[in-house]
């Protein structure tokens, strides 16, 4: 399943989910997976939504992984209807405010991982996208960034912000080995030859935000809907939006319609323009 996956260029954390996804699979029935079929899916999801209370985008996780190794590692032949998808739930992304973005930089408990969430906020990248940038992707001429190979394997330019710019410089300068590929090289020390996990990523993310004293369940694709948002509340429009986040498709980016401030703050509230509150909410 491994090279399978590696051969159509899924992401190192895809990978990872998956056959991690597999593994809990057997597990649950005690059987080694070529003995488990359809049915056992079938039960296994509804062990997942009953017992285990996860939500649909998990319980789809799951079953995408499951897909993926029946049918193109073993070649079943089984049908969509075989293993449909859970409904989806219909819910809108966690943001931060402002004000609460910056607290949680602040609060980085290195600065490796300060510049990770720099880089996450500022570009709107993605964990995968942060730890594969190499070098000569930053472009200073230009001031962009190269993100390479995201999601669906499709390369897209962000814009490098001066102050973003600049922490990378502090950034390099403080690596105690310099790299020559990777912008944020691996190992204990940062020396090593490969890029880091995107693990690195996600605690540097969740550190922080405890740290921050934040309340939210911070992650680091949190900072890239406040990336998206924050940009729509300052005017950017939805085509470059789109842009800048790498969707295919538009409705994807339309999400953040309904995350905005822009349209809210306008509103006149009704509750307002009753005759006994009139005036009152001034005082």
């Amino acid at each position: 399943m491994t090279e399978e996956l590696v051969r159509r260029n899924y992401s190192e954390g895809t990978v990872r989910v998956y056959l991690q996804h597999v593994e809990e699979f057997a597990r649950f029935f005690n059987r080694p997976p070529n003995q488990l079929g359809p049915d056992h899916i079938r039960k296994y999801t509804a062990h997942l939504f009953e017992t285990r209370k996860l939500s649909s985008s998990a319980v789809c996780q799951q079953v995408a992984a499951l897909r993926f190794f029946y049918v193109k590692t073993f070649r079943k032949g089984w049908s969509i209807e075989d293993t449909p998808y859970p409904k989806r739930e219909s819910r809108l992304p966690l943001i931060l405010s402002v004000e609460e973005v910056s607290r949680l930089i602040d609060a980085a408990d290195t600065p490796y991982h300060r510049t990770l969430l720099m880089i996450a906020y500022g570009t709107g990248a993605r964990r995968a996208e942060i730890v594969n940038l190499q070098l000569v992707d930053i472009d200073k001429s230009m001031m962009r960034i190269h993100i390479r190979e995201g999601k669906g394997g499709k390369d897209r330019e962000v814009p490098l912000s001066p102050t973003l710019y600049d922490e990378l410089r502090q950034h390099y300068r403080r690596l105690e080995r310099k790299p020559a590929v990777w912008l944020f090289p691996g190992g204990p020390y940062h020396t090593s030859d490969g890029p880091i996990s995107d693990k690195v990523v996600w605690h540097a993310c969740r550190n922080a935000a405890e740290l921050a004293g934040l309340r939210k369940a911070v992650h680091p694709h949190t900072l890239r809907h406040c990336f998206a948002t924050h940009h729509y509340d300052s005017g950017t429009d939805l085509c470059t939006l789109q842009k800048l986040l790498g969707h295919y498709d538009l409705n994807q980016t339309m999400r953040y319609i309904h995350l905005s401030n822009r349209h809210m703050k306008a509103l006149d509230n009704p509750l307002d323009r009753l005759p006994q509150f009139i005036g009152k909410t001034q005082a």
